[in-house]
């Protein structure tokens, strides 16, 4: 995720200088790779793996493995591209995004928009035809509710986008699972509920920092619309239903003692940090805590996830 900056819409003569910077001035392969956000590729790609680790039970087929990795990369890569092209207005208005390639028109959208099409149709190829039909299905549709569902309609609309939008975040370890097993069991279901009830706490912690920046680009997300306390109590819900996502893991036999009592007392702890929100004398404090503690509860909880499956 970005660091937390401060943003005011441009001037009309910002704007406008934007609008005339010739298309293609000064791209470079950089650009192309920007456009796919790697930083979120980065983070996606341990919960790819580790989906199709804890389906396969250290029993890995590497080459198919390396396959389906491949093929979600360019799958998220395209969706993140979609994302850049309908957001290409949007970005005008903001001062930490108005230098991106699109609205600093160093490519023109019709290169952009073949690039995103280009890089979905060999991610899902790869999907389909390497890593099974389920594994294509699901990187259809994170592809869709990201690049459509969320990018161009909730995103602009509605609160309910953070939460729609965490369906396309918690794909990448259903891909990876589903590549092994071609077929949705528990294990798929309580990986998919975990990623999805990760992110909107995720989000939000971000979004209370950022509030103001949001205000100002007009987009309605949860704390600009609803309000910061309403925020802190919308996160509660999804910090308690994550709680029992590790012990059921363990009860259904996909992961160990370790990862139990690990991710439960991470996921209690976290739980824990949202509580404390509702006495928090500072807002941007308590949000900078949770947001960072997302970060690491994710990151651990994976790595222990990985060493702790099922042999």
């Amino acid at each position: 995720m970005d660091n937390h900056l401060s943003y005011q819409a441009p001037s009309d003569s910002a704007t406008l200088s934007i609008k005339q910077t010739p298309p293609d001035s000064s791209a470079t392969w950089k650009d192309f790779i920007t456009l796919t956000k790697p930083g979120i590729i980065r983070s996606n790609l341990i919960a790819v793996f580790a989906g199709y680790w804890v389906a396969s039970q250290w029993d890995i087929q590497f080459g198919k493995m390396i396959l389906t990795l491949l093929g979600t990369v360019l799958v998220m890569a395209s969706a993140c591209v979609y994302n850049n092209y309908f957001d290409r207005e949007l970005d005008t208005k903001m001062e930490r995004t108005r230098n991106r390639t699109l609205p600093s028109g160093r490519l023109k959208p019709s290169i952009v928009l073949w690039y995103a099409f280009i890089l979905g149709a060999l991610g899902l190829a790869d999907l389909f035809i390497f890593s099974g039909v389920l594994a294509g299905i699901f990187g259809m549709v994170g592809m869709f509710v990201y690049a459509i569902v969320y990018t161009m309609w909730l995103k602009r609309s509605s609160t309910w986008s953070t939460s729609v939008g965490a369906i396309s975040g918690a794909m990448p370890p259903l891909i990876g699972y589903v590549a092994v097993t071609h077929n949705v069991d528990m294990g798929a279901i309580l990986l998919f509920a975990w990623l999805f009830l990760w992110q909107p706490p995720h989000f939000w912690a971000l979004g209370i920092r950022r509030v103001e920046e949001y205000r100002a680009a007009g987009y309605p997300l949860l704390p600009v619309v609803k309000g910061i306390k309403r925020t802190k109590i919308q996160i509660i819900p999804y910090l308690v239903l994550l709680i029992p996502i590790p012990i059921l893991m363990y009860v259904f036999g996909y992961t160990g003692i370790y990862f139990m009592i690990i991710g439960t007392l991470l996921s209690l702890f976290w739980l824990f940090l949202g509580i404390k929100g509702f006495t928090a004398k500072d807002d941007d404090a308590w949000a900078k805590k949770l947001f960072i503690f997302s970060i690491n509860y994710l990151t651990l909880s994976l790595i222990v996830m990985i060493l702790n499956t099922v042999h």
